[in-house]
């Protein structure tokens, strides 16, 4: 097999054509309204499992959904057939589904003078030569580093490499249509240890937009290593209530929590801990989260939404007080206000640190839990209650002294986002929230 970024095309045009042909047929069925999205996706996934290949994927995909608002009321239909011919009976269904479903006032497209004036490039499409055979050997390359790292590093989930392209249409009948082209590359590797019986296992990843900005094979399959032979000697501990330290990676997660209660259906529909809190003191003074839609070869980086809405910079807390929500168009009319261009989600957020790594957090916390690993989906989106089963080390006297499982941390959101100490400068940036190690001054952690 060749590399995916030979083996089939990625074209612009030819998909900004098909949106033509739907938009036109929703024009000529009679829809007030519509807007189409289409989509082209070449990739390469490969799994090793003891030196051995245990999965090999190569996908090709193409589809295309159309909207279509008359009198507001909505119809939807997809095809991953594109054909013109298919591509117009889509649409035909999509105004018949609108016949059958109830007016909805906040219902229809963006406001037209909203929309992106100029599809900039964000340097987000890098293919990476890479066919089969070079996938599986890196992928073995990176589970070999991490069975060989220790001894006791005994069995292997396997290591996988993933490469993927795509290219990503939208338009609408304000007369908008964009597109463009990105890409998006990992490698990861998931290996098990043993020690007087007791079994640990731990993984690492690395991603990025561009394969040249990949952690080595080497590197990520020790780090999968290392990390599982360090919760090896586990124990439980005491009910107590300590600083707890999240790293980096789980540490986006739990700034995530205040974002998906600021979104608009949250708050429309009266459901979050963070219910019209718009001016509220949210965090502490030194807490800022920063949207940055324009990043180049960020994770998360759109010129507009996907309603075709303009990106731009804003701050979304600044010195702690939270100024504003996530707001698509459908969700900003329930509220009476303005689109915040994030139909689809947020883009890069950025919580700047306000210290070092997370080696300098932990001989700042004295005694506390570093936790590694969140287990299971105990948080209460509407009250704010926080209820996780966790896995980490703990500390005395600045130094980590054991591994530590089997203990659940608890609290609620809105105290605990108060309690934050400190944020480390070492943010993850493999996701669309770039955050630092953030240390909770006090959490209950439950275990004997």
């Amino acid at each position: 097999m060749g590399d995916i970024a030979t083996t089939a095309s990625l074209g612009q045009q030819e998909l900004e054509a098909l949106l033509h042909i739907a938009l036109d047929e929703a024009v000529a069925q009679g829809a007030d309204q519509a807007e189409v999205a289409a989509s082209h996706d070449l990739g390469l996934s490969t799994t090793a499992r003891l030196g051995e290949v245990e999965n090999l994927e190569f996908t090709n995909d193409r589809g295309l959904g159309i909207t279509v608002y008359k009198n507001r009321c909505k119809g939807n239909a997809s095809t991953s057939d594109v054909s013109p011919a298919s591509i117009r009976e889509a649409v035909q269904k999509a105004c018949a589904f609108a016949s059958f479903t109830a007016k909805d006032q906040h219902a229809g497209l963006a406001d037209a003078e909203l929309m992106c004036p100029e599809i900039k490039d964000l340097d987000l499409d890098h293919p990476w030569a890479l066919d089969s055979a070079d996938a599986i050997a890196l992928a073995i390359e990176c589970e070999r580093a991490a069975l060989n790292y220790d001894s006791r590093i005994n069995n292997s989930e396997g290591a996988t490499v993933s490469t993927n392209r795509s290219v990503r249409a939208y338009g609408n009948t304000h007369g908008f249509v964009g597109s463009y082209l990105k890409s998006s590359h990992s490698l990861s590797c998931v290996v098990l240890g043993e020690k007087d019986g007791e079994m640990q296992r731990d993984y690492y990843y690395t991603a990025a937009r561009d394969a040249v900005d990949l952690e080595s094979a080497q590197h990520v399959g020790e780090i999968a290593a290392k990390r599982t032979v360090s919760r090896l000697g586990a124990r439980k501990i005491k009910t107590t209530r300590v600083p707890v330290l999240f790293t980096p990676e789980l540490a986006r997660g739990f700034i995530g929590h205040a974002i998906g209660a600021i979104a608009g259906g949250a708050q429309y529909r009266r459901a979050s801990f963070l219910l019209d809190a718009a001016g509220e003191q949210v965090f502490p003074q030194f807490v800022s989260v920063q949207e940055r839609p324009h990043l180049p070869k960020g994770m998360s980086s759109v010129v507009y939404d996907s309603e075709g809405v303009a990106t731009y910079d804003r701050d979304i807390v600044a010195d702690g007080v939270l100024q504003g929500y996530v707001l698509s168009s459908y969700s900003a009319r329930h509220l009476g206000l303005k689109t915040t261009a994030n139909a689809g989600g947020t883009q890069n957020l950025i919580v700047p640190g306000n210290s070092d790594s997370l080696a300098s957090l932990v001989r700042e916390m004295g005694t506390g839990l570093v936790v590694e690993e969140l287990i299971g989906q105990g948080v209460n989106p509407v009250t704010g209650d926080y209820s996780r089963g966790a896995v980490g080390h703990w500390v005395e006297n600045g130094e980590i002294r054991f591994p530590v499982h089997e203990v659940t941390i608890a609290g609620n959101l809105r105290d605990l986002y108060m309690r934050i100490a400190a944020i480390g400068n070492d943010q993850d940036l493999r996701g669309g929230i770039r955050c630092g190690s953030l240390l909770v001054e006090e959490m209950t952690v439950a275990g004997n």
